[in-house]
């Protein structure tokens, strides 16, 4: 495996990343409190049509300046994650993890991790303090961000939150 810069005419291949899932639990935020529920389903992949309704807001991300880093295994990208530019908070000190996927084969590896910390790494090269993830919130997903020192948002992004009310916004200094 390799990794490295992904390439604006690369972005498309995110969508070749198997992120095939079963759910078993799901976090809820109740009054500042993650509190797990059991909620069985399967995620086979990509939901229909989240290529053609992401892309764009990725190469968009990519060019204001975003930082894309990809996983490779020979010729196929494995991993990827996404830094946004734009920073976000009352301070503007943090930078979105707008993206971070690992393909089904490849995880339990490590390989989420080592993206995360380069992440980390990079977000503190930009003057950032801290990342914010606004995270699905399947217990995996959740434990995996808070294994590597993630806590529940103090300050919600309040676009974000709008965006995505389900998910479970996170941030972890860099």
């Amino acid at each position: 495996m390799t990794g490295r810069k992904l390439l604006r005419e690369e972005i498309e291949q995110v969508w070749n990343i198997d992120r095939s899932e079963v759910i078993d639990n799901v976090y809820h935020l109740e009054s500042g409190t993650l509190v797990l529920r059991p909620q069985y389903f399967e995620v086979p992949g990509w939901p229909p049509g989240e290529a053609e309704k992401y892309t764009p807001i990725l190469l968009d991300c990519f060019d204001r300046g975003g930082w894309f880093h990809g996983a490779f295994d020979h010729a196929a990208l494995i991993g990827v994650v996404v830094l946004e530019n734009k920073c976000i908070g009352k301070h503007n000190d943090r930078l979105q993890l707008k993206f971070l996927h690992v393909s089904i084969a490849y995880r339990n590896r490590g390989l989420g991790t080592q993206l995360f910390e380069l992440a980390k790494t990079t977000a503190r090269a930009r003057r950032a303090t801290r990342l914010y993830i606004s995270a699905t919130p399947s217990e995996n997903t959740i434990n995996f961000y808070l294994r590597l020192g993630c806590a529940i948002a103090e300050e919600p992004d309040l676009e974000l939150l709008e965006l995505e009310p389900e998910d479970i916004h996170l941030e972890c200094e860099v």
